[in-house]
């Protein structure tokens, strides 16, 4: 059986819609799952619709009941009142969650509302799912979202794990593009690279923010705040190189095309036979171009040298791009042995520490 999944509601936002009408409070669900973590979310009225869609689909109400509504206060206005429901809508979804009668978390209304997957049952088809991700929760608001989890120290660490995968996605494609056999698929993928930059440099802003609310409202030590921005910092720099990466290859890939001669061209340096006006000897009846219109042969022998000195200008580049890779991969390689150092010495350090408590244990089992 899979374990159940941890739900918190660790902040609240205040939300003013678009329309200037009347503003309402948001909580931010935080769900940890065994592979990944979200935020999901919702409004009191979300709260209410599923309280009242569980009883009607199950039968009977769910274990604890839904914080009463309020007619004289509002949790806009008074921070109390937006504090007692937040506890309160937390220990709701938690006694759902972690209840021994799984009669309300088999519904599709529960797993709708929570973002989860289908579990697969019959019952649960997905004319219903669709049909709750109607009825429950406001749009969804990808950035609203990962907004909210930047300001959790939890959440905020699976947001920067997020970001590094991005930032390894974008090595990935500008790799492949740099080896693409055709053009086509290396402007596909510079795309999804650059899509990935995109991503990445906006989890990075989230981040940012999220730390200076979290050191603002002293949820860190000082020690942790300081290891976070070095995170931060060292993922600045690593998007800048990719950045640089993408623009310096792509320009040196318009180099390349424009400096590649088209057939007619090659045609006219090295073929031999019939002879223009011109005094120059091609190949085959092909017709002129631009660039060699005007020229006689000498002039032609120039300007195949001028192409291949392009040419290897564009290759030296290439190869000073390609270090540069693997200078990145180098200094990545040295990151990773750092932290696996520090690991082990954290470790040892618990082994020690482990130690210690023991022979403590012993002492106060014989003075007891």
């Amino acid at each position: 059986m899979a374990p159940p999944v941890e739900i918190t509601i660790p902040t609240t936002l205040q939300h003013v819609p678009a329309d200037n009408s009347k503003p309402y409070t948001i909580y931010n669900i935080t769900l940890r799952l065994p592979l990944r973590t979200f935020v999901v979310q919702k409004r009191y009225s979300d709260f209410d619709t599923l309280h009242q869609t569980l009883a009607s689909l199950v039968g009977s109400p769910p274990p604890v009941s839904l914080p009463a509504k309020t007619w004289f206060k509002s949790t806009v206005t008074s921070p109390e009142l937006t504090e007692d429901r937040r506890r309160a809508l937390e220990s709701y979804l938690r006694a759902i969650a972690e209840s021994p009668d799984r009669r309300w978390r088999d519904t599709p209304a529960w797993r709708t509302f929570l973002n989860l997957p289908s579990a697969g049952s019959a019952g649960n088809s997905a004319a219903s799912v669709r049909n709750g991700a109607r009825s429950y929760g406001i749009p969804p608001n990808r950035d609203a979202a990962n907004a909210a989890a930047a300001q959790d120290p939890g959440t905020w660490l699976d947001l920067h794990g997020e970001m590094k995968r991005d930032f390894q996605e974008a090595r990935r494609c500008l790799a492949r593009r740099d080896g693409a056999p055709d053009s086509s698929t290396a402007l596909e993928a510079g795309a999804a690279a650059k899509k990935a930059l995109v991503r990445a440099g906006s989890l990075l802003t989230f981040l940012g923010d999220g730390l200076r609310t979290m050191q603002d409202a002293r949820r860190l030590g000082d020690g942790e705040i300081r290891r976070r921005k070095d995170l931060l910092a060292a993922a600045r720099v690593d998007r800048e190189d990719l950045e640089k990466l993408s623009t310096t290859v792509s320009a040196a890939g318009r180099a390349s095309q424009r400096a590649t001669p088209s057939a007619a061209d090659k045609a006219a340096l090295i073929g031999n036979g019939a002879r223009t006006r011109g005094g120059r000897v091609l190949g085959a009846p092909l017709p002129e171009t631009e660039r060699t219109r005007e020229l006689d042969n000498q002039g032609v022998v120039q300007l195949q040298r001028q192409m291949m000195k392009e040419q290897d200008a564009d290759v030296d580049e290439l190869t000073r791009l390609v270090r540069r890779q693997r200078q990145m991969a180098e200094a990545i390689h040295r990151e990773v042995e750092e932290q696996t150092e520090m690991l082990d010495h954290v470790n040892a350090q618990a082994d020690v520490l482990s130690g210690k408590v023991g022979v403590a244990r012993n002492r106060t089992k014989k003075l007891s």
